[in-house]
This record gives C-alpha cells, sequence and structure tokens, in this order.
C-alpha cells in the first residue's frame, strides 16, 4: 500500500477541511500516480472533492465510522480496517493510494511501504498534520525531484520507503 500527499515544513497537510495550497504541478502529479489506481480516504475527503463526487478513473474507497453512510454513486464504502485489508486481499497492494485525510493517513501508515510526498518549502497554517518521516527510524527518503517553483513557492517531489518494521504498537498484519 502507498500514501500520496503534499505537507508543508512542519508536515502540515490541511486546514479547515482543506489542502494547504493548490499546487497545478502538485495536482498533475497525484492523477499520474493515482489514475487506474485504488485510491482510500476518509469520508470528509471525498466530501471535500468537487460536488462530493468520486475521482474518475479510479476505484474509490471511503473508510469511515459511521455506519449509516452508503456514499456516492461508484464509491466502495467500509466501515474498518479490517473491513478494509479483507477487501483489498485480492488486489496488488501496489495500486493502493491512501490519499487522506489526517485520520486515514495515521491508521493506514502502518500498511504504507511507500510514501508520496510533495515537501513545501513553507510553514502553512495548518490544523491536520502527517508524521514526520524524517524523524521515524522505519522510513527514508530514497528519491527527491529537483526543486519547482510555483509563483513563488518552492516544493520536491520526494518518496519514501519503509526500511524496517512498524514501530511497537503499530504491528503491521496483512
Amino acid at each position: 500500500m502507498k500514501a500520496i500527499l503534499s505537507a508543508d515544513k512542519n508536515w502540515g497537510i490541511g486546514n479547515k477541511g482543506d489542502l494547504l495550497i493548490h499546487i497545478p504541478s502538485d495536482m498533475k502529479y497525484f492523477r499520474e500516480q493515482t489514475t487506474g489506481h485504488v485510491v482510500i480516504m476518509g469520508r470528509k475527503t471525498l466530501e471535500s472533492f468537487p460536488g462530493g463526487q468520486p475521482l474518475p478513473k479510479r476505484t474509490n474507497v471511503v473508510l469511515t465510522r459511521d455506519r449509516s453512510y452508503k456514499g456516492p454513486a461508484g464509491v466502495v464504502v467500509v466501515h474498518s480496517v479490517e473491513e478494509l485489508l479483507s477487501l483489498y486481499s485480492d488486489w496488488d497492494t501496489n495500486d493502493l493510494y491512501v490519499i487522506g485525510g489526517g485520520m486515514i493517513y495515521k491508521e493506514l501508515l502502518p500498511y504504507c511501504d511507500t510514501v508520496y510526498v510533495t515537501k513545501i518549502d513553507f510553514a502553512y497554517q495548518a490544523d491536520t498534520f502527517f508524521p514526520n518521516l524524517d524523524e521515524l527510524p522505519e522510513w527514508k527518503c530514497v528519491w527527491e525531484s529537483d526543486e519547482q517553483t510555483c509563483f513563488d513557492i518552492e516544493f520536491a517531489f520526494t518518496r519514501y520507503e519503509r526500511i524496517a518494521a512498524p514501530s511497537e504498537g503499530s504491528e503491521k498484519t496483512v
């Protein structure tokens, strides 16, 4: 399983239910990475999309504790990590991308082996954060693009890979 996100200098990923910034080349990168694959998200993330509709050309899976939530047409709804894991047991885990929000990243990071991070060289006002992979011994940045610029914002695309088993308390069972 993989995760994909953009994060500021403090690993902030969102504020008040929205991304910190919309960078066209980051959106393009996200589309290129996830098109044709399974994207896993929380209910609030889905509802933040235009019209609350699923992303085209992807299998959209919503993980929510709300048992009454059915979601729009074209969305697979699961109500627990266990249900998700049993559902994806037949899928190639390279096809699975966790796309947010904060709680979904936290719950599924122990099952991820790769994380794509667009690192933004600026600190925004954020209320949602991703774990700082640079401080976690089980993760290593294995690739970084050249620095990119959008208006006056500098950023780079990076790829982190898990180099050790999840730390105590976050056992991976697939």
